[in-house]
């Protein structure tokens, strides 16, 4: 089901980069459904600026990220795709080239651009009709005075509308009541929770997406204490990391906040996980077990779960067997991160420091040789050779992609989107 989204945006232009990434961060924890981040300078040096911005945040939030630029050439859409951006912002006016959009959207499909409007007067069925044809996804229009006018204008668009509003003169709910707007974007929820206005949105009949549960807490099995226990798990590596209880008064405020919150047994009350420390559980999602008696928590959490200071409360080991845990998953981010290691912390004798310092070329004609290798091994009936021949060739690539500041992330999350 479709719903009307809250956009924010960060104007990029003169900010430094850790104001930007961290404002974004808090804005995906808060409930926002996508972002917008722009910089319309027309230089090279704000538009490497922005790339660097927009790469960093789309590896640490887990929301769609658009990226506004100033677009001269295709090569400039290009470039903002490549940071792992969903979609990219294009200003009409300082375009102002359709060719140009037209091969970006025949390059990478109809769903990437949205187009920024000067005026809403610009805003009309033909026009749209236009921009569609191009292969623009969405028209975003600003500093709009509700009317009939707007109203009739917005309705006659072939396009779907984003309007970008402060929400200092116009009310959220009637720009999200018009027909045919699908979103807003605005900078009014800057350290504000957006869930919050979320739930005031939903009260109003207005669908947007909000943390709803299938299940009411009346409905779960209750240990003698009349709590539920919740087992909690880092949502990306599926690592235990505590175990706590909720009573209902804890489990709503989960649902409405977006952060785990608790009922503590020894001080018999209710407790937001890191509201002392920082460290912050949001919720990614919540199941209940076959018996509906015990919680299941995927959450990202921010710092340490454990009150010592540990990643995890379970960090004693107190039996062991001997058992081989590798894991296709982790092995390739483990050796990464020793490659990395070594990136900033070079050792005398080691391979990988040689390759680092001997540079670019170097571990290119490297991942020549070992591609070859593998071609060679592969004619061998013996596959022995070929699982060597690929490992030595992946260690390499590694080293690349450490070289060219690319990690695991970017590849994972390239093959998704091809996926």
């Amino acid at each position: 089901m479709s719903y009307k989204k809250i956009i924010p945006f960060i104007n990029a232009s003169n900010e430094v980069k850790s104001n930007v990434v961290s404002l974004a961060f808090e804005y995906a924890n808060s409930g926002a459904d996508e972002l917008i981040i722009y910089d319309y300078a027309p230089n090279e040096e704000a538009l490497e600026k922005l790339l660097v911005i927009g790469k960093e945040v789309v590896k640490l939030v887990d929301i769609p990220v658009t990226l506004g630029l100033f677009v001269k050439r295709f090569e400039d859409v290009k470039k903002a795709l490549y940071t792992g951006c969903n979609k990219v912002l294009i200003k009409y006016s300082l375009t102002n080239d359709d060719k140009v959009i037209k091969e970006a959207s025949e390059r990478f499909g109809n769903d990437k651009l949205v187009v920024e409007l000067d005026e809403v007067t610009e805003l009309t069925k033909d026009f749209s009709q236009k921009l569609k044809e191009l292969g623009i996804d969405t028209i975003m229009i600003k500093h709009v005075d509700v009317s009939d006018n707007l109203r009739a204008s917005i309705k006659e668009s072939v396009l779907p509308i984003l309007i970008r509003d402060s929400l200092t003169r116009n009310d959220l709910a009637e720009l999200m009541n018009i027909p045919n707007v699908e979103s807003v974007s605005t900078n009014y929820f800057e350290h504000k929770e957006i869930l919050k206005a979320k739930m005031a949105l939903k009260d109003a009949n207005i669908n947007v997406n909000t943390f709803d549960s299938q299940k009411e807490f009346k409905e779960f099995k209750l240990n003698s204490d009349g709590l539920l226990p919740v087992v909690v798990q880092d949502y990306k590596t599926n690592e235990v990391l505590m175990v706590a209880y909720m009573n209902e008064e804890a489990y709503n405020n989960t649902i409405q906040t977006g952060k785990m919150t608790y009922y503590s047994r020894s001080r018999k009350e209710q407790w937001l996980k890191g509201d002392t420390s920082g460290h912050y559980q949001y919720v990614k999602s919540l199941s209940i077990d076959c018996d509906s008696d015990t919680l299941l928590a995927k959450v990202h959490q921010i710092g340490a779960a454990c009150h010592t200071g540990n990643r995890t409360c379970f960090y004693t080991e107190i039996v062991k067997k001997e058992y081989d845990d590798t894991n296709p998953l982790t092995v390739f981010s483990d050796v990464y991160n020793i490659i990395m290691d070594r990136k900033n912390n070079p050792k005398e004798g080691s391979y990988t420091n040689y390759l680092f310092d001997k540079g670019i070329d170097k571990i290119l004609k490297k991942c020549g040789e070992e591609a070859t290798e593998i071609v060679i091994a592969a004619k061998n009936p013996d596959a022995e050779e070929l699982k060597y021949e690929i490992s030595d060739f992946l260690y390499h690539m590694m080293v690349l992609m450490a070289e060219c500041g690319l990690d695991w992330d970017d590849i994972t999350k390239e093959l998704a989107h091809r996926r």
